[in-house]
């Protein structure tokens, strides 16, 4: 086995592993990336958040144009679906994003080694490729960034093409006539709009009582109302207990999360997204001492340093959200803290972000959180059915929340459902970023007329001064 000796390797090249490895190169650090996939860019850019993204947009396109068009005047008649060019399309986003991250390692000076790696020592990386003889290299420091993978549930064996994963739903042949999806958490809910929009009946069943924990409670009912309007099928307090297989579809047997009789419904696809968990299993930390959490999960310090002083670890391995621009976030830290400055990330300002029509985003506490803490707090809600831009546009489902320390005025959290969620919730995370108060926003000018005023309308009645409600 020949050897090569870095100052960094990094295990994984998703958006944790190749923004640390590009941070890491341009400190000044010699930089090696492992990655057993035969492309860059982890699960975010091939199997998860680019590809879901792409079919989002481009299923929002064809239900506007087959459904809502005409209200605006555009006659868009004989609307036809082209399923194929819309996967084509899809998979050209992915490979023109996962060039880019080659290219930007070439540029950095960053080396690609493609294989499974694992650590063989507290310095040493061996990599396995799929072919050929595996070898090692070694490393000062080391972090991994190895990303998460799909739950499953007892029993309930994903073929990719009867029972899917997120995987095997980005890329099904033909649109489902029924779609039934396991969870009520963000997967499902965007793959199945994706389907939903598509043509297919698409069912959730989720073991809670709502959809979307973690949410605040107010907006997981109101989204809940809004994708029954758009003619989901929403079974909440159920579970899935059995699913049979056969050549053509499913037989799924449901029943109350707390026991009680039972129901079989038929589908053609049944997604299951019960949610990820850590990508820690062979990679050879614990004969090294790594310690970990009991879900698998490796225990960190403030800069991202194991119990093993060199290893490090970012993103979905470690506690917190697995959400791509947390990995990103941490990769840029914990690169800075080996090479000696100062990398931090305030976890406490972490936006979240569902890809549905509406949107809904979120940064900050809950009102939950801040009863179960006992602060004292304010809410102000704007709904966008008061503003402009959205009536204009005919997007008025939905509203702003913006939730406030009752002494202090200081923001605390921000909650949007709303056609353009995802990207207002970014002046929410830089208001809780810099301790603005709910009047710091206010007085902020907004431009008109344009959604985000709704932000501004919500900081005034947190205090009490609306404008237009």
């Amino acid at each position: 086995m020949s050897e090569d000796s870095f100052d960094l390797v990094v295990i994984g090249s998703g958006p944790g592993g190749y923004v640390a490895a590009i941070r890491a190169a341009q400190n000044g650090l010699n930089v090696a990336c492992v990655e057993k996939g035969s492309t860059l860019g982890g699960t975010c850019l091939n199997v998860g958040c680019m590809p879901s993204k792409a079919l989002l947009h481009a299923s929002e396109v064809y239900d506007s144009a087959k459904n809502h068009m005409a209200e605006l005047g555009v006659d868009a008649t004989g609307v036809k679906l082209n399923l194929k060019q819309m996967m084509a399309q899809k998979d050209k986003t992915v490979s023109d994003l996962t060039g880019g991250i080659a290219y930007l390692f070439k540029k950095n000076k960053v080396t690609h080694f493609e294989g499974f790696g694992s650590l063989k020592d507290k310095n040493t990386v061996e990599i396995k490729p799929t072919k050929g003889k595996a070898k090692t290299i070694k490393a000062d420091n080391i972090i991994i960034a190895t990303g998460s993978e799909v739950s499953t549930l007892p029993g309930i064996k994903i073929d990719e093409k009867i029972v899917v994963s997120s995987t095997g739903a980005l890329s099904l042949p033909k649109v489902p006539k029924h779609l039934l999806v396991i969870g009520g958490g963000v997967i499902g809910l965007e793959l199945g709009s994706v389907w939903k929009r598509l043509g297919a009946k698409v069912t959730v069943v989720e073991y809670l009582d709502r959809l979307i924990p973690g949410m605040d409670l107010e907006v997981a009912k109101n989204f809940a109302r809004i994708l029954k309007k758009q003619g989901f099928d929403i079974k909440t307090s159920s579970k899935v207990v059995d699913v049979k297989t056969t050549k053509t579809g499913a037989k799924v047997k449901v029943e109350p999360a707390k026991g009680g009789k039972a129901e079989t419904i038929a589908a053609d696809v049944v997604l299951m997204a019960v949610g990820r968990k850590p990508y820690t299993e062979g990679l050879g930390l614990e004969k090294l001492g790594v310690e970990m959490d009991k879900i698998g999960r490796i225990k960190v310090s403030g800069d991202f340093s194991s119990s093993v002083s060199n290893i490090y670890a970012i993103g979905d391995v470690i506690e917190g959200p697995m959400l791509a621009h947390k990995a990103e976030d941490e990769g840029v830290a914990c690169a800075d803290n080996i090479a000696g400055l100062a990398g931090h990330v305030n976890h406490d300002v972490i936006p979240g972000v569902i890809y549905t029509m509406p949107e809904v985003s979120a940064v900050g506490k809950t009102e939950e959180d801040l009863k179960e803490a006992g602060i004292a707090y304010n809410s102000g809600k704007f709904p966008f059915t008061a503003n402009s831009r959205a009536k204009a546009n005919h997007q008025t489902d939905g509203f702003v929340k913006v939730l406030t320390d009752k002494e202090t005025d200081k923001v605390l959290g921000v909650h949007i459902i709303g056609s353009d969620a995802g990207n207002m919730i970014a002046e929410a995370a830089l208001a809780l970023e810099f301790g603005a108060s709910a009047e710091d926003i206010a007085l902020t000018c907004h431009a008109h007329p344009t959604q985000t005023e709704a932000v501004k309308e919500a900081a005034m009645a947190a205090f009490g001064k609306p404008i237009h409600m």
